[in-house]
């Protein structure tokens, strides 16, 4: 694992812990995008703010949010 990308990541939130995964296989990072709502919405309960985010692109936006991974 590069620690290099992943101090960069934290550096971007402002030293938040964001969780990130190495995929050695497909050479990829996955990055938590609960942590990084709650970073970026100060929110206290990220989880709900991102699934309220979520509903709300698809209804009013059209807008479809996929993942590969599950809770």
């Amino acid at each position: 694992m590069d620690e290099n990308k992943v101090h960069l990541i934290n550096k971007i939130f402002n030293n938040e812990t964001i969780r990130t995964i190495w995929d050695k296989d497909d050479e990829k990072y996955y990055i938590s995008i609960v942590d990084i709502v709650g970073v970026l919405s100060d929110s206290k309960e990220p989880r709900k703010y991102w699934n309220w985010l979520k509903n709300k692109l698809k209804k009013e936006e059209n807008f479809e949010v996929s993942s590969i991974t599950r809770q």
